[in-house]
């Protein structure tokens, strides 16, 4: 089992940040890649970055340049720095722990809402 707790979810403003943490655990010696995908009402779950052990990201078009990606291997936990939020990223946050490729876990969810 893999556990996967997340925070730094919460309502922020139009152009404001916030900063999501998740932290892995469990029976894991190690992490492949991990990272953040998010559902808003209505939607498709989407991807919003993933960062492997090697440091590769892969970003989702419209977070470029706005959301930022970083992992602590050591701690076995992946940040999400969203800087210039708009409306439409409100969306329920998902973090995610890949102990190898073919394997996923996800976290709980935590609720990030832009709203003036």
């Amino acid at each position: 089992q893999v556990q996967l707790v997340e925070s730094g979810g919460g309502l922020v403003q139009p152009g404001g940040s916030l900063r999501l943490s998740c932290v892995a655990s469990g029976s894991i010696s190690s992490i492949y890649a991990m990272g953040w995908y998010r559902q808003a009402p209505g939607k498709q779950r989407e991807l919003v970055a993933t960062m492997a052990s090697g440091g590769s990201t892969n970003y989702a078009d419209p977070v470029k340049g706005r959301f930022t990606i970083s992992r602590d291997n050591a701690k076995n936990t992946v940040y999400l720095q969203m800087n210039r939020l708009k409306p439409e990223d409100t969306a329920v946050y998902y973090c995610h722990g890949d102990p190898t490729r073919t394997v996923r876990y996800w976290g709980q969810g935590t609720q990030v809402t832009v709203s003036s």
